[in-house]
């Protein structure tokens, strides 16, 4: 008496009595709307976890190896000063160089600066993204030299910690010969700025860094009494500083070092006229006994897997992490030379959905599996669960649609999300084919009195009393399956519809629900008992035809 079931009851009843009529139309367009899935899937990209807006920027930007001091707190200044001139920045925070700590090997070449956003109300345009803001401060922050790159603190520090790489993707190359390893990385970091969605590529200069070296003349300095350590001590205390005290404040203690001015040592010129005191008590020069040359050297040796690597960053302007590397291989295989004894690999955040693809290749055929178990206990056939297996594809197509209309890419979220559609979809369908089954077994036990009593030529059910059941037993479920679809999308809007912390991990889980919980209602009330009911035709044909079906 429900005016809301009568009009569901009105809608279904005509459209199953007609699709239970023209079983074969119904079975071509189900297929062929389960066939064009294939447009929004082909145009899914594919990454691990979606971009997590935590709230603040992290600026990571890097330079050429040798860079000054001077100049690296320049450019820390300029940069700074830049990001804090944007109305949306609270405060801007730079690091230049390392801690005394073997956690932090960051080299003067690397800036790392945060930048703290204030609430989004108090911005002059709420509705812009963080996206949108570092597109903006990229745009606005363009030096000769310097490689930026964009991303969030704590995911930076995640991703570092576990590959080393900074950036969405990397390229970890391999090899023995530090000149070699950077020729590869120049040449990779070259061919991947020509790819459009890179915003920036940068390749470590493995032997890029710039060495003040000092050869002793050994037969020089025996001439004047003086030995290999006499000189390296002049050049200790000249050149790095040598400490002579210690000073106390308080609590506090700080090393008091001594070396030459500035003036005095800034430069190869100025160090060869650094004075050596001899045993005589004469003072000679230090050009006299050694030789002071410039040279260039590893200046940082990084390793991996017991070989010397070099790494190419690439800041990406896609968030299809797993498409643009599928691209990258070809692009490095055409344009990059790769010796024989050097590897190439990719990392960053592919290398975390290479891990998760893989395991998502055996987790999800395993629940497949156990769903289908699960419903041979509840069914004892086979044809019962396969029917119900049928729910899982259909309720896919919704499922990606939705995604692909929302402009998500394929990640370990939304196959989350995929997985609850699974079941929840098989679960709809349990309930159907139960109530179908429930209305064959009366109307069986039903045909078998009457065969009995003489009132029938056979106990075999006719394919018109078949449909018969079957309709009767969807009907009775058309009420349950739509209000479990629309309490799940309804449930799930406020998700959707959110943008607070977090949402843009919470949207990829619930669009294929919301997507999916649409063609699975379609699917159970409309599609799933045609299909069964052929299943129910052909069993009873062979029940009563010794196992051989026949045409009808």
């Amino acid at each position: 008496h429900n005016p809301v079931s009568r009009l569901l009851a009105a809608m279904h009843t005509p459209l199953l009595r007609g699709l239970l009529r023209w079983r074969a139309a119904t079975l071509i367009v189900a297929v062929g709307l389960l066939a064009l899935t294939w447009y929004p899937l082909s145009r899914l990209g594919t990454e691990f976890m979606p971009p997590l807006d935590e709230g603040d920027i992290l600026y990571m930007p890097t330079t050429f190896p040798g860079v000054s001091i001077t100049k690296a707190d320049e450019l820390l200044q300029q940069t700074d000063k830049i990001l804090k001139s944007f109305p949306e920045v609270e405060s801007v925070f730079g690091k230049i160089g390392r801690a005394e700590t073997a956690t932090d090997p960051a080299p003067l070449s690397m800036i790392e600066t945060i930048a703290r956003l204030k609430p989004r109300e108090q911005w002059p345009d709420p509705a812009k993204s963080t996206a949108d803001l570092m597109r903006e401060m990229d745009a606005a922050i363009r030096f000769p030299g310097l490689a930026n790159t964009w991303t969030m603190p704590i995911r930076t520090r995640i991703d570092m910690l576990s590959t080393g790489i900074k950036t969405p993707v990397g390229i970890k190359i391999a090899g023995p010969d530090p000149t070699v390893l950077e020729r590869i990385a120049l040449d990779a970091e070259q061919a991947m700025k020509a790819m459009p969605e890179v915003l920036s590529a940068y390749g470590d200069r493995a032997a890029g860094g710039y060495f003040l070296d000092f050869d002793i003349r050994r037969a020089e300095a025996a001439r004047y009494g003086l030995t290999s350590g006499d000189i390296q001590d002049v050049i200790m205390s000249a050149v790095g500083g040598v400490q002579v005290t210690e000073t106390v404040e308080g609590l506090e203690r700080y090393p008091v070092n001594i070396r030459y001015p500035r003036e005095l040592r800034d430069g190869p010129d100025s160090l060869r006229r650094v004075l050596i005191p001899t045993p005589s008590g004469a003072q000679i020069p230090l050009g006299q006994v050694a030789d002071i040359e410039l040279r260039r050297g590893p200046p940082m040796i990084k390793s991996e897997g017991a070989r010397p690597n070099a790494w190419v960053y690439i800041d990406l302007t896609t968030s299809d992490v797993g498409g643009f590397v599928a691209r990258a291989r070809q692009v490095l295989a055409e344009q990059v030379e790769i010796p024989t004894g050097y590897t190439v690999a990719w990392s960053g955040q592919y290398e975390y959905l290479a891990r998760a693809a893989e395991r998502l290749r055996i987790v999800i055929p395993a629940t497949l599996f156990l769903m289908f178990l699960l419903l041979y206990f509840n069914f004892r056939n086979v044809s019962g669960p396969l029917t119900v297996m049928l729910s899982v594809p259909f309720a896919l197509v919704g499922g990606f649609w939705m995604v692909y209309w929302y402009g998500f890419n394929l990640s370990v979220a939304v196959a989350v999300g995929f997985i609850a559609l699974a079941g929840v979809a098989v679960e709809t369908g349990v309930l159907v084919l139960t109530f179908i089954e429930e209305a064959v077994g009366e109307r069986r036990r039903a045909k078998r009195k009457a065969h009995e009593a003489g009132e029938t030529v056979s106990a075999r059910l006719s394919g018109e009393e078949i449909r018969q059941a079957v309709h009767l037993g969807t009907a009775r479920r058309v009420r349950p399956v739509v209000m479990t679809a629309a309490s799940t999308i309804v449930g799930l809007l406020p998700i959707m519809l959110g943008s607070g912390t977090g949402s843009d991990v919470m949207q990829r889980i619930a669009a294929p629900m919301v997507g999916g919980m649409v063609t699975t209602a379609v699917l159970c009330l409309l599609v799933l008992p045609v299909v069964y009911g052929l299943v129910l035709l052909t069993r009873e044909r062979m029940r009563h035809d010794g196992g051989r079906p026949r045409p009808a």
